[in-house]
């Protein structure tokens, strides 16, 4: 993959020359000279520039400047943390945008063989879809969560940019989508048969109040995730002080701070990603933003838990509850107290979804059920597995 990679500026090795002890920038290891990669043993995360933005709807010639966020990032101090970091550098714009997606498709692979946790940076969030195409050779179907303002559903007929991308990860063949969950959007930029669309296909949407109204709702969204994205349009532009942002309302540093923790928390996302930097260079504060929501994902990552070894009968407290004409089984986890629900498994299925029996849910949702409310989760997942 080395091929693929360009070193991180001289500037970004100046600079943490200059950092105080016990930084980040001290202790990251850096892809810093062509065609020489550290040391990728033990490694768990791997940061990466994308520096592809020229299927965004707005592109006007604009380089992707992510030494800012290097900067900011590197300047902080790492928690109590039992994983280490590396830098490999960026991926450079390619003859055409798909060769930068080949690229983009074969680092993430070469490092999801690895165990290596890709943390990818970069311009327009079509890239997701190369992403995306990296678990290909995965036996499993797999739950995308965005981060988003916007469904990015768009028009499948028309060619891919930041605002389409997720059409053709539903169409383009191998099908690899098991579930794809919204987090954050705003119904005013969303055209209303995109917001149908979500509903036929049995999707999740979460409008923005939804979850500013208890953020604790994002645990079990992403507790099911396999690969996680961020659109920096989902953050109040306010809070980012990038000066063509289009969003004053959104989530606050606080709010995104904390569903990128329970990004990093869940024992199942393999792969994360932040798109839609390209005005970095201009914003101090945007950039640190971006570092602090990186820190939170580490951070979620190095203190997870197994607790879904559903094996071990000794590890849960099981409850059936009668719902109308169906007995729903909840599985409470003894060690962290997390909730899981049953789907029944439906027999004639490809074995991809046979690992979907069993749903992340919350205590309230068994709650719920114990007052004759079936979880709507459920309902959607099981829809979905009969369709």
């Amino acid at each position: 993959m080395i091929e693929f990679l360009s070193p991180v500026s001289k500037s970004i090795v100046s600079h943490c020359e200059l950092l105080p002890d016990g930084t980040l920038g001290k202790q990251i290891s850096m892809h810093s000279e062509i065609g020489i990669l550290p040391d990728l043993k033990n490694i768990k995360f791997a940061i990466l520039g994308c520096k592809e933005n020229r299927r965004d709807i707005n592109y006007t010639g604009d380089i992707l400047n992510l030494e800012p966020f290097r900067k900011a990032f590197y300047s902080l101090y790492p928690g109590n943390w039992k994983h280490d970091i590396v830098d490999l550098g960026d991926i450079e714009k390619g003859n055409s945008v798909d060769d930068t997606y080949f690229a983009v498709k074969t680092v993430v692979e070469a490092l999801l063989k690895k165990d290596i946790i890709p943390l990818i940076l970069g311009g327009s969030q079509d890239a997701v879809y190369a992403q995306y195409r990296a678990y290909d050779a995965s036996s499993n179907m797999l739950n995308l969560v965005n981060v988003d303002s916007r469904f990015d559903l768009g028009d499948t007929e028309k060619p891919i940019n930041n605002k389409s991308y997720l059409g053709r990860i539903i169409v383009d063949e191998p099908y690899n989508l098991f579930n794809y969950s919204v987090l954050g959007y705003q119904s005013y930029f969303n055209p209303p048969q995109e917001i149908a669309l979500m509903e036929t296909l049995y999707f999740d949407a979460y409008r923005l109040g939804y979850v500013i109204k208890d953020i604790t709702e994002v645990e079990p969204i992403m507790r099911n995730a396999d690969l996680v994205t961020f659109d920096a349009s989902a953050i109040k532009g306010s809070e980012l002080s990038f000066k063509n942002s289009d969003s004053p309302n959104g989530f606050d540093g606080r709010e995104i701070c904390a569903i990128s923790r329970y990004a990093g928390i869940s024992n199942k996302v393999l792969s994360f990603s932040m798109f839609e930097l390209n005005e970095l260079d201009g914003s101090k504060v945007g950039a640190t933003l971006i570092a602090q929501i990186l820190w939170y994902f580490i951070e979620g990552v190095n203190f997870r838990i197994k607790d879904d070894d559903f094996n071990d009968e000794k590890c849960f407290i099981t409850y059936k509850v009668p719902v109308e004409d169906e007995v729903l089984t909840f599985k409470k986890s003894s060690k962290t107290g997390r909730w899981w629900v049953e789907l029944p498994f439906i027999s004639n299925l490809d074995n991809k979804i046979k690992r979907r029996t069993l749903l992340p849910c919350t205590y309230g949702e068994y709650v719920g059920a114990t007052n004759q409310e079936v979880p709507e989760r459920w309902l959607k997942a099981r829809r979905k597995n009969e369709v």
